[in-house]
């Protein structure tokens, strides 16, 4: 079986090949814009590893939550090649290929949704599969749901972003973080696999992004409430 992911939904845009079992990625370089990198990042992939995109059983995307851009830019990539091809395409969460990449054990994926808001959700991790103990949701940094129990490992750009405030929340539920985490296109290959042997995959057209929030941007009075300009 042969697979191609694209995870576009932080800062960090990758693309990656399932060859038969075997992963390979390529990564944009930070502050590249992902729009500009997308198509020659996965062309440049295929090339490498002598694939064709008629070669290909399915197209997984990150769907999300994440940025908006990010979000639609993966799933229409994943849209426009599979259309070409007649593909499956399959939707993976961004934040369960964030904590699949942390390693087994309790997984508190945490990131930066702008507006003074968090997008976060719990996972018990066991090799290449997750079972959800919180599922996603956004909300203040403040105010995020704390997990059952005790060792949990965070994960992700909210723990960068609010290091302070989600210490204070979640306390002695954590045994460590990691800030610099982010979502992986090889992690979403590894979720996507067998959902596609399952038969999950989905017709290109019906591929959507996970938002979680609808809303994009702040008006002008909400940004002045937490301190703004106008």
């Amino acid at each position: 079986m042969k697979l191609l992911a694209l995870e576009s939904s932080s800062d960090l845009y990758t693309a990656a090949l399932f060859l038969d079992g075997r992963i390979v990625e390529k990564e944009s370089g930070r502050g590249i814009s992902h729009s500009e990198i997308a198509l020659p990042l996965v062309q440049a992939l295929l090339d490498e590893q002598k694939t064709a995109l008629a070669d290909l059983d399915g197209i997984a995307y990150g769907a999300g939550p994440g940025a908006f851009t990010g979000l639609r830019l993966a799933c229409s990539v994943a849209q426009g090649l599979a259309i070409g091809t007649g593909l499956p395409v399959l939707g993976i969460g961004s934040l369960e290929a964030l904590a699949l990449g942390a390693g087994d054990g309790l997984v508190y994926a945490c990131t930066d949704a702008r507006m003074s808001e968090v997008y976060c959700a719990a996972y018990l991790v066991s090799g290449d599969s997750l079972e959800t103990i919180i599922a996603p949701v956004v909300c203040a940094p403040g105010e995020v749901p704390v997990p059952p129990g005790q060792d949990w490992l965070g994960c992700g750009s909210g723990f960068a972003a609010y290091a302070d405030v989600l210490a204070v929340r979640l306390g002695r539920a954590m045994r460590g973080v990691d800030p610099d985490a982010r979502p992986r296109a090889a992690n979403l290959l590894r979720l996507a696999a067998p959902r596609v042997v399952r038969g999950e995959g989905i017709d290109a057209a019906l591929a959507a992004p996970m938002y979680v929030r609808d809303k994009v941007a702040m008006t002008t009075r909400e940004r002045i409430a937490l301190g703004g300009k106008a």
